[in-house]
């Protein structure tokens, strides 16, 4: 079953012509379309399903700096300013709170890697520390386990994901952007060597720019255009509580199981230590990329081949504008629900803090996450195609910085300084 999301009403006709036209109506899309609407650029946004329906609303909420790459964390910090005008900004609630997030460790080694996260951006004056196990049993009460300690950070936080895309995009809406539902973007149009338009299923609309914004789906649209971006999907599978007394405002991560406070009262919780990894063609292709990642990361990952390989042949990888699309097959990417990962994750949170043995399981969902060989997005212009930019690849790690992600994009489409030094993201890094 999927998050509810809160509902907006798009636009029903396709305009002829806009200035932008952004693909995907996740939380960075419908961000950077915010920006350029509130100045007063036109912009068009065109999702083939619904608003937020995959990773955007799927996600954990959580909204943090700590354990992001050094080049990451800027804008991780311009975020958290975006997040606490979100109030002011779109007149509504999105549940953004700064409670703090903190992370445990099991056993010394564990501890180590914290420790050289935080010597890695000591220069970025973070607010991030080290913490003992008594300081997190005086922190987070009622634990049973024995930790080797943890680190902790307080201008970390969290927002929901079901009310902050809708939030954005209705506030876009009142500025005057233009959200499409349903309606899938099949191809660009070219002219004179740049991009003068989209092909939707619907017909065209001609634009100067366009953002690519599509999630997990950005790597196969832009396949069709010759471009190679490398990334590869994992599955991570979540349960939501009903409202409970829990141990802590603090959102937490532990090597086997993660919780967070929702504005509900209710809890997030997932196992945090353990992300499904369907192999596909693309792993074939792409594998010798990531096996870094691979050796540091084996432990979490669960590699499955089976129906998903097939699956993903039969959509397709080039199409013409007069065909329907991939995107139009599969309008939301709902992977199911991975039960045995759930049931973990709720024994190992039990067996940490006994009062979760009180949660009452009202929802569980899969997303499919976007990942890069390096764990950093992609937001910068493609000089292959001039005319689009590309706003994917955030590896898990969209939602918190989201909104200035979105400003970025925009900032780079209008030729304006940027929000932070876009160059960690640019795309040709993996051609290096």
């Amino acid at each position: 079953m999927a998050p509810v999301i809160t509902p907006v009403s798009s636009s029903i006709e396709l305009p002829d012509s806009s200035t932008v036209v952004i693909i995907g109506a996740g939380i960075i899309g419908l961000s950077a379309a915010l920006t350029l609407a509130e100045r007063g650029i036109p912009v068009v946004v065109l999702e083939k399903g619904r608003i937020a329906g995959e990773q955007s609303s799927r996600n954990l909420g959580w909204v943090r700096k700590m354990s992001r790459a050094a080049p990451d964390v800027p804008l991780a910090l311009a975020a958290d300013q975006l997040w606490s005008q979100m109030p002011e900004r779109l007149g509504a609630d999105v549940g953004y709170r700064q409670a703090g997030i903190m992370y445990l460790a099991r056993s010394e080694a564990e501890m180590h890697q914290h420790e050289q996260w935080l010597a890695s951006v000591r220069h970025l004056s973070l607010d991030s520390r080290l913490l003992s196990p008594s300081q997190i049993d005086d922190m987070v009460p009622g634990g049973q386990s024995r930790w080797a300690g943890g680190i902790y950070t307080p201008s970390d936080g969290r927002a929901e994901p079901t009310l902050a895309s809708s939030a954005i995009a209705q506030a876009a809406q009142r500025k005057g952007a233009l959200i499409i539902e349903n309606c899938a973007v099949r191809n660009l149009i070219m002219s004179a060597g740049r991009v003068s338009g989209v092909m939707t299923e619907r017909g065209a609309i001609r634009c100067e720019q366009v953002l690519l914004a599509g999630g997990l789906w950005s790597r196969r649209f832009l396949g069709n255009q010759g471009v190679s971006l490398p990334t590869l999907p994992l599955v991570a599978s979540v349960v939501r509580t009903a409202p409970l007394e829990g141990p802590a405002d603090i959102a937490v991560g532990a090597p086997d199981f993660s919780f967070r406070k929702r504005l509900d009262g209710g809890f997030t919780i997932t196992q945090r230590g353990a992300l499904y990894a369907p192999l596909m063609l693309d792993s074939l292709l792409l594998g010798r990329q990531y096996l870094p990642m691979l050796r540091a990361q084996w432990k979490n990952v669960r590699i499955s081949l089976g129906r998903d390989f097939l699956s993903d042949l039969m959509l397709g990888r080039r199409w013409k504008e007069h065909q329907i699309s991939p995107f139009e097959r599969i309008r939301t990417m709902a992977p199911p629900t991975l039960p045995a990962l759930n049931t973990e994750a709720m024994n190992n949170l039990i067996a940490a803090w006994p009062v979760f043995q009180h949660a009452v399981i009202k929802q569980a969902w899969g997303g499919m996450i976007d990942v890069t060989p390096d764990s950093l997005p992609v937001i910068c212009k493609l000089e292959q195609v001039p005319g689009l930019s590309l706003a994917s690849g955030f590896s898990g790690h969209g939602f918190g910085t989201g909104p200035a992600a979105g400003q970025l994009a925009a900032d780079l489409i209008c030729d304006t300084t940027p929000l932070v030094d876009p160059a960690p993201y640019r795309l040709d890094r993996f051609q290096q």
